[in-house]
């Protein structure tokens, strides 16, 4: 049997870490890490998440939103666009690009589910609007802290020995 914390080893991406650097990449951490990633996931929970296809997608809907954004604001693109199409456009990426950050989150909230059914014999519980809200953060969030919650599982159904009692000094 795998150890339960192969997966966020594998990863090395604290939680913390993963939200500071899509701070400071203005939101491209996040792509390029699913890109680089997800394959990671699948691999070790035996459960396919998404082709890199659908990462790609997510990049070009991404990066067309913030380029028609920034088109649409005549300070700086330097020039009156006269219609509010583009702007349009962006928020329709945008919006876009959101599902399919929240679908690619589903789907490796099945994947780490899965391999925690099937590895080690316990539900992994996830919260839903958790997953919606903050999608691929809950989910670093989640592989991260499989051990404590593997750990918690076997403490309430009693499959943690008991460690002995040492004897008392006297």
């Amino acid at each position: 049997m795998t150890d339960i914390s192969t997966l966020s080893q594998r990863l090395a991406t604290p939680t913390l870490t993963f939200v500071l650097l899509t701070i400071a990449t203005c939101g491209i951490w996040p792509l390029l890490w699913l890109y680089k990633k997800q394959d990671i996931i699948s691999d070790t929970s035996g459960y396919p998440v998404c082709g890199n296809l659908f990462i790609i997608w997510l990049a070009v809907c991404f990066g067309l939103s913030r380029q028609f954004g920034v088109m649409a604001s005549p300070d700086l693109a330097g020039y009156d666009t006269g219609s509010d199409t583009l702007l349009v456009l962006s928020a329709i990426l945008s919006f876009a690009t959101s599902v399919m950050y929240i679908v690619w989150a589903f789907k490796a909230r099945a994947a780490l589910r899965h391999y925690a059914l099937n590895t080690f014999r316990f539900d992994l519980r996830m919260n839903a609007f958790y997953t919606v809200l903050f999608n691929v953060f809950y989910i670093t969030y989640c592989i991260n802290d499989m051990p404590q919650a593997l750990a918690k599982h076997q403490i309430i159904h009693g499959q943690v020995p008991v460690p002995p009692e040492s004897p008392s000094p006297q």
